[in-house]
C-alpha cells in the first residue's frame, strides 16, 4: 500500500514539472469603418462683393473708354449640396442667382450707371475637411465656376445696347463647420470666383460701338446652417 502511494506521488510530481501548453490566442476583431454622414446640404446668407476691372475701347478708333465695369454689391440666399467620398474628401455644388447694377470704372465717365444684369454662377469645388478638431471642422476647396449673364439691360442714356458673354474661371474656398450634433451645424464660408466677361455695347444713340472685358471676380462671404445625413445612426461628430 505504501508502495502504491509513493508511486502516485512520484507521478504527480513528474506531471507538475511538465510545461503547460498556452491557450490559443483569439483572433482580433475586424476593424469597423469610421462612421460619417455622406450627404450634406447648406443654406447661407451671402454677401456678393465684386471687384471692378478690365478695359473698354472704342471699336472705331481703339480709344480708351473705361477701365472695365464695376458691379454693385448684393446680398443673396445661397444653396449648396455636398457628397463626402470619405470623412475628409468631398465635392460641393453651389447654386445662386444675384442682381447687379453696372457702372463704368475709370475714364471720363467713371462711376456712370450703364445698366443692370442677373447672373447665375454655378460652381463645383473639391474640398478637404479637417476632422481631428472635434466639432470645429475647417475646410478648403478649389474648383471651377461657370457664369451665365441674363436679363442684361442697358441704361438707355449712355448705352442703348449691352451684352455680357458667359465666362469660365477658377474658384477657391475656405471655411469651417461647427457641428452641434451628428446632423446639424453652423457654417462660415469665403469663396473667390475669377469671373471675366466679354462686353459689347453701343453708345447712345447708336453712333459708336465699344467692346472689351470686365473682370468682375467677386468675393462671396457667407454664414448659415449645415445639415448632414445618409450615414449610420451611430455616427459621431468627431468622425466626419
Amino acid at each position: 500500500m505504501a508502495a502504491l502511494m509513493l508511486g502516485a506521488s512520484a507521478v504527480a510530481a513528474f506531471a507538475a514539472d511538465l510545461p503547460v501548453a498556452p491557450a490559443p490566442a483569439l483572433a482580433p476583431a475586424p476593424a469597423l469603418p469610421e462612421a460619417f454622414q455622406p450627404f450634406q446640404v447648406r443654406l447661407r446668407a451671402v454677401g456678393v462683393l465684386p471687384e471692378g476691372g478690365g478695359i473698354l475701347q472704342n471699336n472705331a478708333t481703339g480709344g480708351f473708354v473705361s477701365g472695365g465695369v464695376k458691379a454693385s454689391d448684393a446680398v443673396i440666399p445661397e444653396l449648396d449640396v455636398s457628397y463626402f467620398f470619405t470623412k475628409n474628401i468631398a465635392i460641393e455644388a453651389v447654386c445662386c442667382v444675384s442682381y447687379h447694377n453696372l457702372f463704368l470704372k475709370g475714364g471720363t465717365l467713371n462711376g456712370s450707371y450703364i445698366g443692370h444684369t442677373l447672373l447665375f454662377p454655378p460652381t463645383v469645388l473639391l474640398q478637404y475637411h479637417v476632422t481631428t478638431l472635434g466639432a470645429f471642422q475647417p475646410y478648403a476647396g478649389v474648383g471651377v465656376n461657370y457664369t451665365h449673364f441674363f436679363s442684361v439691360h442697358p441704361d438707355g442714356q449712355i448705352l442703348n445696347s449691352l451684352s455680357l458673354g458667359d465666362s469660365w474661371g477658377v474658384a477657391g474656398q475656405i471655411g469651417f463647420d461647427y457641428m452641434i450634433d451628428d446632423h446639424w451645424g453652423l457654417n462660415f464660408d469665403v469663396k473667390k470666383l475669377l469671373m471675366n466677361t466679354r462686353v459689347n455695347a453701343t453708345v447712345a444713340p447708336g453712333i459708336a460701338s465699344v467692346s472689351g472685358n470686365a473682370a468682375i471676380s467677386p468675393w462671396l462671404i457667407g454664414a448659415g446652417i449645415t445639415y448632414r445625413f445618409g450615414g449610420p445612426a451611430s455616427a459621431i461628430v468627431a468622425k466626419y
